[in-house]
């Protein structure tokens, strides 16, 4: 479906990776990958990529027809869908007091009486993240304190990522500061259509940089991208520049995540990891809403990348209304009965 040029170790590309330096985090076909730390720029690779769009298509279409896990299977999946989940309010009108509320459903995604009947107590299951606008940032992390969730905030001019540079790059630095542990940025649209890859590299080397210590999720807005050959290429320009994940969307496209994009940005995760020997993680956002494709994307995860990135080290859905569908799901499981929307409010 994807074809691009590689590079290899006489390529011009420096060797990065010290055996012993530090712990894997993902095994791929029995490679150990390590966090990703970027590579310099490979404009060849870039400009090589093809994407075979009918192929990626037809893939997408088979993948949502086949037969689905069902029963305690189902349960097991959206039980791990829950902890892979950046669970998300970016409203224009966000408060303190919304954003604790959807802290504490984060910390206790299910209805206390749902996990009794499901026996899972002693899983502790909680989402991965909250993911907030930065103002919220130390109000988010008071209220997660000690639970393990931790706090994304949008930065960069977020949604539009049309603000100065230096504005977006001081931004990234506060939310830093501020004790984010993740911060999800938006990229120049105009860079991809444009081709300018080495300014798209050079932006997100810089949020990158200001990042610190806190994990960079690199939002393409694929939705505006147009093509998928500008979906992969910007994927690997991204993961160069030493993203450690990529993501689909803001959320405010008029398209977001789609199993297309999904299927080009994972070939494009595996070739990278293949290459470099550092693992970057991805996270779908926009647009899903239900159980069922919780489960269609957990099962591309798997099909594409493998086990590894069933964790919420290397997966992360960006959702809102994902968490109610799913504890729907998980109550028919537990009593044969479909209960009302209402009763699973998320904030």
């Amino acid at each position: 479906m994807m074809e691009s040029g590689k590079f290899g170790l006489n390529s011009g590309v420096p060797e990065i990776i010290v055996p012993g330096s530090e712990a894997p985090i993902a095994m791929l076909y029995g490679q150990p990958l390590l966090s990703n730390r970027g590579v310099p720029l490979n404009l060849d690779w870039v400009k090589q990529v093809r994407v075979n769009t009918s192929a990626v298509e037809r893939r997408a279409q088979t993948h949502v027809a086949r037969r689905t896990v069902k029963k305690e299977w189902q349960a097991a999946w959206l039980l791990r869908a829950i902890t892979c989940m950046d669970l998300t309010t970016l409203s224009g009108d966000d408060t303190d007091e919304r954003v604790r509320r959807l802290c504490a459903k984060a910390r206790q995604p299910i209805q206390h009486e749902l996990v009794k009947r499901l026996q899972i107590e002693e899983l502790e299951i909680k989402v991965a993240a909250v993911c907030i606008y930065h103002r919220f940032v130390e109000t988010a992390l008071r209220a997660v304190e000690g639970s393990g969730v931790r706090v994304a905030a949008v930065s960069a001019g977020f949604p539009a990522g049309l603000s100065s540079l230096e504005e977006r790059v001081a931004e990234v630095r506060r939310s830093a500061e501020a004790g984010a542990n993740e911060i999800d940025i938006v990229i120049t649209r105009a860079h991809v259509f444009g081709g300018r890859w080495q300014a798209l590299y050079d932006e997100i080397a810089q949020f990158k940089s200001a990042c610190g210590r806190a994990h960079l999720k690199a939002i393409l807005g694929t939705g505006d991208l147009l093509t998928l050959r500008n979906v992969a290429r910007a994927s690997f320009v991204a993961m160069m520049a030493g993203a450690d994940f990529i993501k689909t969307s803001t959320g405010k496209e008029s398209t977001n995540a789609t199993l297309p994009v999904g299927f080009v940005m994972t070939r494009a995760i595996r070739e990278y990891a293949e290459e470099t020997g550092m693992a970057v993680g991805f996270k779908p956002a926009g647009g899903i809403r239900t159980a069922k494709q919780s489960i269609e994307w957990l099962a591309l995860m798997k099909e594409e990348l493998g086990n590894p990135w069933m964790r919420a080290e290397l997966f992360r859905f960006g959702a809102s209304g994902l968490l109610g569908d799913i504890e729907r799901q998980l109550e028919h499981y537990a009593t044969g009965r479909y209960s009302a929307d209402y009763r699973h409010p998320i904030a």
